[in-house]
């Protein structure tokens, strides 16, 4: 059985002062072929985030995946605060677009890194932080984003789903989510350098009307939740990865994953 700990209910005013997911909310979620695409690149929660600083942050790549292929897409990347990447869907099927960002740094005062670090689960770091006599000194952080969104071309569905764009941190599907309704379930495997990442907190949104629902579950030994898809509209899954630094000038790293699509019937 799945470990599903809490079950939350927020509401869509929660201060963005203590909110940090990142993902890629398109203009809608499902198209005609041959329709744009517009994609805004949002950080908050519950779905109503602001738009992500891209004078402090940058891309690093950007994938439009289909079943035909892979296409680069950082050079269409606008520096604006809505439509950040636009294109045309000219061929049916399943979409799967994926963003990596750079490294960004961050420091914060010991006592809300550690409420951070327990929120988040990264009982792994707070553990080390004990260890190390530490729980008293601020944190220095560099941080990376992982996002991905499906959306659905037309009405032929098809296994782009499985593809993997090759993150550190990447959260995939089990089953497409274009194929799902009200009433079901959906697995999701967390990856971290391609291997399943057992005993992870990961966190599922949906957004209904003005309120948002977020249950947070911990992964199995394969690194698979399951939870059910309560409701029509757009989900976000995510996750966060902290270790101890790998590179001078902060003394602790996390990657950041998110995977957003919407039920639509």
């Amino acid at each position: 059985m799945k470990k599903v700990i809490t079950l939350i209910f927020v509401f869509a005013f929660i201060s963005l002062a203590q909110s940090h997911e990142f993902w890629l909310q398109p203009s809608k979620y499902r198209y005609n072929v041959g329709e744009t695409m517009t994609i805004d690149f949002k950080v908050g929660e519950n779905f109503t985030g602001e738009s992500w600083d891209m004078n402090r942050h940058k891309v690093e790549q950007v994938q439009l995946v289909h079943a035909t292929g892979i296409k680069k897409m950082e050079g269409a990347v606008q520096k604006t605060k809505s439509k950040n990447l636009t294109t045309v869907l000219d061929k049916p099927g399943t979409y799967v677009i994926g963003l990596e960002s750079n490294f960004a740094y961050l420091e914060l005062e010991a006592e809300k890194f550690n409420e951070y670090l327990k929120e988040d689960g990264m009982e792994n770091i707070l553990e080390l932080r004990k260890k190390e006599n530490k729980l008293d000194k601020s944190s220095r952080e560099f941080y990376k984003r992982y996002a991905k969104v499906m959306v659905q071309a037309g009405p032929v569905v098809d296994d782009t789903y499985k593809k993997r764009l090759g993150f550190r941190y990447e959260i995939m599907p089990l089953a497409n989510p274009y194929t799902l309704k009200p009433g079901d379930y959906l697995d999701c495997r967390v990856l971290w350098e391609n291997k399943p990442a057992p005993h992870t907190l990961v966190k599922v949104w949906n957004y209904v009307g003005n309120r948002t629902f977020l249950q947070n579950i911990y992964t199995e030994n394969d690194g698979t939740i399951r939870f059910p898809i309560s409701t029509s509209g757009p989900w976000m899954v995510s996750a966060v990865k902290m270790i101890p630094s790998e590179s001078d000038g902060a003394d602790y790293q996390s990657q950041w994953a998110s995977l957003v699509f919407g039920i639509t019937k």
